[in-house]
């Protein structure tokens, strides 16, 4: 699966609910039933604007030219070494440069902010979500621990496929896992038609993803479990 294709399956979930992200959802769900990628997919997902500057800073930090190489997307949404590379004081700049986030953050929130870098956040999605204290896309809004978890790209096991759902024991923001029946096909577009028991999927906002590795599972985990342990430090 090409980098622009897998980005597009982790930016439909919210999509779909009008969250993030053109108003564009039905043509995001028709390249992914496809399996197409092309000029005008990529424009879609360009005009994400939270998602697509971090691919750029990652991309742009690791000399890697194409923001949607398959790399750069693996390590925002699920985590790898790319994001080791890029200084506190980059991402520092992104936030406030290139996101505006000092706009909608108090200044003691910011001084947290910082210190939280200077600690080793890292690019990851999950950081986003759980240090920045207020939704980005369309809804200006702060984060609840329901939404949180949802928003955080989290993981489940495959223990059941029944035609469109997906019965896994998925491991939430926080505690154990649970067992959660997911929709893995919307409006006659399957995903993940090749799905069995026994897989692990990466979930987003109730959407699964794509099959990950024992490996990815475990990048996931690490660069999660360091986010949410930076949140908590002023929880």
């Amino acid at each position: 699966m090409d980098g622009i294709a897998r980005c597009a399956r982790y930016a439909f979930g919210p999509n779909r609910l009008h969250l993030c992200g053109p108003d564009l959802n039905r043509e995001v769900l028709a390249y992914i039933n496809e399996g197409a990628t092309d000029q005008g997919l990529t424009n879609i997902l360009k005009d994400f604007q939270t998602l697509y500057p971090y691919l750029q800073q990652i991309a742009h930090a690791n000399r890697i030219k194409d923001p949607f190489d398959p790399r750069v997307i693996e390590a925002y949404w699920i985590g790898n070494q790319l994001l080791d590379t890029i200084p506190p004081k980059t991402y520092y700049r992104h936030l406030t440069d290139n996101l505006q986030i000092q706009k909608m953050s108090p200044p003691n929130q910011m001084h947290q902010l910082k210190d939280k870098l200077a600690q080793g956040a890292l690019m990851h999605h999950s950081f986003h979500v759980l240090n920045i204290w207020r939704r980005t896309g369309h809804h200006d809004i702060e984060h609840t621990p329901d939404t949180i978890d949802k928003c955080c790209v989290t993981w489940g096991k495959v223990l059941k496929v029944s035609g469109p759902t997906l019965t896994v024991s998925r491991q939430p923001i926080l505690g154990p896992p649970k067992k959660q029946k997911i929709i893995r096909q919307l409006e006659h577009a399957s995903l993940l038609d090749d799905i069995k028991t026994g897989d692990y999927v990466s979930i987003h906002w109730d959407t699964p993803c794509e099959i990950i590795t024992p490996e990815q599972v475990a990048n996931l985990t690490k660069y999660t479990n360091l986010s949410l342990q930076l949140a908590d430090q002023h929880a």
